[in-house]
């Protein structure tokens, strides 16, 4: 089918919208889907797919549209916060490239998860840090960043990393799409099921 892998990147692009503005009251801090859909992004579209749809994402946000959690725009550039959602192109090339290598399985798949999440907040949390202490000229250490930055975040993250994982398992047999297919298709032209 032409253009699959374009077609289901926006599509991609489109549930990370909304994942964005579901929120899920949780302890502590509200539980929004928007990781959750740049993890199965990267596990139904494998690499390649998976980043296009987060820098469709990251383009239509900054481009204007209301799109991130704090709005959209230029500006948004300059937002402590914009470090997490600049990692989730990368994010989602990760949890494809390890997902989508032959004998993927559910353990593969919770790796696959971790590994992502792992990035989203060493990107995040460098940024914030940078951010709040040579742009808001704030005097804070890495330990309150993590504090701040990190642990109210990484239970309810992990959880939607095991969803994810799981999920992804029973859903890229329904789409006829895999990581390893799509990893292997051209970002142009005719795509090709993959045939190992």
């Amino acid at each position: 089918m032409r253009y699959k892998g374009w077609i289901l990147a926006g599509f991609f692009a489109g549930l990370t919208v909304v994942g964005t503005f579901l929120r899920i009251p949780f302890p502590l801090v509200p539980l929004t889907l928007q990781v959750l859909m740049v993890l199965l992004a990267g596990f139904t579209l494998g690499p390649k797919y998976g980043m296009l749809s987060q820098v469709i994402y990251l383009f239509i946000g900054l481009a204007g549209l209301p799109v991130f959690s704090g709005g959209g725009g230029i500006g948004t550039v300059f937002s402590p916060t914009f470090g997490y959602l600049l990692s989730y192109p990368a994010a989602a090339w990760i949890v494809g490239r390890i997902s989508s290598k032959e004998g993927a399985n559910a353990i593969r798949f919770v790796v696959a998860s971790c590994a992502g999440i792992a990035f989203i907040y060493l990107l995040g949390a460098s940024v914030l840090y940078l951010n709040l202490k040579f742009l808001a000229g704030k005097s804070i250490g890495v330990y309150q960043v993590v504090k701040i930055g990190v642990l109210p975040f990484l239970l309810p993250d992990l959880l939607k990393g095991g969803v994810a994982a799981l999920f992804a398992l029973k859903i890229r047999p329904l789409l006829g799409t895999s990581g390893a297919e799509l990893r292997r298709a051209p970002l142009h032209g005719r795509l090709t099921r993959y045939k190992p």
